[in-house]
């Protein structure tokens, strides 16, 4: 019985490892940012991910603002972009096929999704 559970113990972690794996935030990202006004805007991240350091560029009909302070920790990051003087924190997370993002804005948060860029 002990032999089980161990072998089910172990198949778990390598299954989680290897969709750990799959998980790659780098490269372009697209979707649709529905903001707490009601505007829809197309918006593209490009990232780029060293170590636990998450750096890159956000493109928005309104142009491209950098990613400030960006972490990664696992499939969770966070980081910030600066618009006109002000911070939008953003904290997200990465999956095989999408990211899934939460961005603040000054107290009302959106949820979108981003997929991978073709």
């Amino acid at each position: 019985m002990k032999r089980k559970i161990t072998i089910t113990a172990l198949l778990s972690c390598c299954f989680m490892i290897a969709l750990a794996a799959f998980a790659d935030l780098n490269g372009k990202w697209v979707g649709t940012l529905n903001t707490p006004d009601g505007q829809a805007l197309d918006i593209t991240y490009t990232f780029k991910v060293d170590g636990e350091k998450l750096t890159g560029t956000a493109t928005s009909p309104a142009g491209d603002v950098s990613v400030d302070d960006g972490k990664v920790k696992g499939d969770d990051f966070t980081f910030k972009v600066n618009v006109n003087g002000t911070d939008y924190p953003h904290s997200g997370k990465v999956y095989a096929d999408s990211v899934a993002m939460n961005i603040d804005f000054g107290g009302s948060n959106a949820h979108f999704v981003l997929k991978h860029a073709k």
